[in-house]
């Protein structure tokens, strides 16, 4: 499975800052150290274009962001550092978003070891998320015309209230988010279809839940690409999380998800989105879970989720002009 990754996705944060930067790194190292991720496999993103990003973001707010113009109550409100090196950094995320679906309509899976940052509106970035990565890359993908259906699944623990917003009114792009029913935002938008869980509910009440709206999902979105935001802030002890999913549970997660798209025949993106455990380290590796039943599925010899599409034969591929 090819992967977008740049060292750039890992910047200098302040002492003590709550955002656990280092596990993009980690996750890298941890998919390299296990034989999952090799050298051939690394896609590296360049930024994304200002007119891309202008596909979703106001002139404004991108403005703003470039020239270190947001106010102390927009930066507080965003919860990380502004400056030249985070506008890079989201710049790359984005890009690599990007990547991973061009390549997961290719290839049938793909992955982004960051995005996800679904927190992010047209006009301001909340919830350390700068810029809505999916949203950029749906627009994209729509505007080379590679897509129209998309699904964007959404299991961070945090309901995904920017890209709801951004896609309100879209109704070839349908929002599914499971999220905690009493956490953050506390303002919820309107998804195609929301699935608030209360405070502690562990795998057996999770799992159910998946499994009954997840076919119901794909029947309304009928997509043509899955953007799967594989957060791990529901496993119990995460610091933002107030959910009680255990690591087993996780897994049982991912290879729900994973299964049915193989047998639906849906190319899915991977993205990392929410993870806050104890240790950075402790968040990559969690990370690594859906990494590790994808290759299990999806690994050398084994079945892709590639529907069959008679209009990819005029597809440009990813090595020619688009």
């Amino acid at each position: 499975m090819r992967a977008c990754y740049s060292t750039g996705y890992t910047i200098p944060m302040p002492e003590g800052h709550r955002f656990p930067m280092g596990k993009f790194s980690m996750l890298h190292e941890i998919l390299t150290e296990a034989g999952l991720l090799g050298a051939a496999d690394v896609v590296e993103p360049t930024e994304a274009s200002l007119k891309d990003l202008a596909r979703v973001h106001d002139s404004a707010y991108l403005e703003a962001l470039a020239n270190d113009g947001l106010s102390r109550a927009e930066q507080r409100r965003l919860g990380l550092p502004v400056g030249p090196a985070l506008f890079r950094r989201s710049r790359l995320a984005v890009q690599g978003t990007l990547l991973a679906g061009r390549m997961a309509l290719d290839d049938g899976i793909a992955a982004n070891l960051a995005g996800g940052t679904h927190h992010a509106f047209a006009d301001h970035g909340e919830g350390f998320c700068v810029f809505n990565d999916v949203a950029v890359s749906i627009r994209c993908l729509r505007e080379e015309e590679l897509l129209r259906r998309c699904l964007v699944l959404d299991l961070d623990v945090h309901q995904g209230n920017g890209t709801a917003r951004i896609f309100c009114d879209d109704p070839d792009t349908y929002t599914f988010s499971i999220h905690g029913q009493s956490n953050y935002p506390f303002q919820k938008e309107q998804s195609s279809l929301d699935v608030p869980l209360p405070n502690g509910i562990g795998d057996e009440g999770y799992l159910d839940a998946l499994s009954h709206h997840l076919p119901t999902a794909i029947d309304q979105a009928r997509p043509e690409l899955v953007f799967y935001l594989a957060g791990v802030d529901p496993v119990r002890g995460d610091r933002f999380g107030k959910l009680d999913l255990s690591p087993e549970g996780l897994a049982q997660r991912e290879q729900l998800v994973l299964s049915t798209l193989q047998e639906t025949g849906l190319p899915c993106a991977l993205l990392m989105s929410g993870g806050y455990a104890r240790t950075p380290r402790q968040t990559a590796e969690l990370h690594a879970v859906v990494h590790r039943k994808a290759n299990q599925l999806f690994g050398p010899g084994r079945s892709l989720p590639h529907r069959h599409d008679p209009a990819a034969e005029s597809r440009p591929t990813m090595g020619e002009p688009r």
